[in-house]
């Protein structure tokens, strides 16, 4: 996975906003974010228009920077997308993933497994990032990947806003089981659990 500045940065204000430090509809400056990420000005301008094509910052004229609200029509639009890509990659990644890989996405499943135990929603929520990230490299298909990422990080800000320890547990459980599938090269099972775990988070 990627770890230049700028992508790092990256991280850093997208698991903000995720996990709303950075309140939907807050209006943010170039330099609080430069603050919040602890990198440099031009890594976090980078990030900064990576956040702004995934719809998560807008970039206002003669306002600033304003993180993005959430809308009641997010949910169902996020899921609609998920639930149609989200199983084709799956089974991609079960397919094609080198060992290398294959071994990160178990040091995902393990970190997840850590945060069922001490209930901790913001670590699995990285781990999840972590994840999306695998899925993506791993993915032959770049305009299926291009179509996920934003979508991703939507969902995991939309969950995190609701999201409390019993769907936490739910969801790691269900989010191991793709792992596992991808880790044994189960293409079928993959796709299967996939829409499993994507089913469960679909509900409100």
């Amino acid at each position: 996975m990627e770890n230049s500045q700028s992508h790092l940065a990256y991280l850093a204000l997208e698991h903000a906003i995720v996990t709303l430090a950075l309140r939907p509809g807050a209006l943010v400056t170039e330099r609080q974010l430069i603050d919040l990420a602890g990198h440099g000005r031009t890594p976090v301008r980078e990030a900064i228009q990576k956040l702004a094509w995934q719809g998560l910052i807008m970039v206002k004229p003669r306002v600033g920077l304003q993180v993005a609200e959430i809308k009641p029509s997010d949910h169902g639009n996020v899921m609609q997308v998920r639930r149609e890509l989200e199983p084709i990659a799956a089974a991609l990644a079960a397919e094609h993933a080198n060992d290398g890989q294959r071994k990160q996405l178990m040091v995902c499943a393990r970190s997840m497994g850590e945060c069922a135990i001490n209930g901790d929603l913001a670590a699995f929520f990285a781990a999840d990032k972590a994840f999306d990230e695998i899925l993506e490299e791993v993915c032959p298909n770049a305009f299926i990947t291009s179509a996920l990422a934003p979508v991703q990080t939507h969902a995991r800000r939309l969950w995190y806003s609701t999201a409390n320890p019993n769907r936490m547990d739910r969801s790691i459980a269900l989010h191991v089981a793709v792992i596992d599938s991808i880790h044994q090269g189960r293409v079928g099972g993959a796709r299967e659990a996939m829409t499993a775990l994507i089913d469960y988070l679909s509900q409100k």
